[in-house]
């Protein structure tokens, strides 16, 4: 039973850890994107499940290997997740799911042009990222997986690159607009 946890976890780690690379695949390229004719995110997806595939490749040796192991840190664990799905959840109806998956950045023409300046995102320019990390936190520190917090490394540092370039687009897309509510909203905070 607790290998199958374990295997769950990784495999929910390795999810959460390559959502930053997802949008770094997106972001940088919005322009690019948006000039394709055809249908883009097949193309996107096979992206973001070739990643998934190549981390668990790299990982299954060492997917079982554990730092530790408590009951405590299920406790933990439990708490970032609530954190999580609180996020989740008080992001609101008004983000929606094609802002979600970047639609919005990538078909500009056939999806809503507004940038979010309201619940979450009046507090932080970026909510979705913080749930995205207590997820991933909560399945690294619940687990005690060693390669999840390889992986919760990976995850910060191309998080940093990836809300960089996401602020540059959203920059050019929406300008003054944009600039001045990043003058009044951090990045990631509460």
């Amino acid at each position: 039973m607790r290998n199958v946890g374990l295997t769950i976890a990784w495999i929910a780690g390795i999810v959460y850890a390559s959502i930053p690379s997802f949008w770094l695949a997106i972001h940088p390229f919005a322009e690019r994107w948006r000039s394709r004719k055809g249908k883009v995110y097949p193309i996107i997806g096979g992206v973001w499940l070739a990643l998934i595939v190549v981390i668990g490749a790299a990982t299954w040796r060492r997917r079982e290997v554990t730092l530790y192991s408590t009951p405590w840190s299920l406790v933990v664990a439990a708490m970032l997740f609530g954190a999580g799905i609180y996020t989740y959840r008080s992001i609101g109806s008004d983000f929606g799911g094609d802002r979600l998956i970047g639609r919005s950045e990538v078909q500009p023409e056939q999806y809503e042009q507004r940038l979010i300046t309201t619940g979450m995102h009046s507090r932080m320019r970026h909510p979705i990222y913080l749930a995205h990390l207590c997820m991933l936190t909560a399945w690294t520190v619940g687990s005690g997986l060693l390669v999840l917090f390889a992986l919760w490394c990976f995850a910060i540092v191309t998080g940093v690159f990836m809300i960089r370039t996401e602020d540059a687009e959203l920059e050019k897309r929406f300008g003054e607009e944009f600039r001045e509510y990043r003058k009044r909203v951090p990045v990631i905070g509460l």
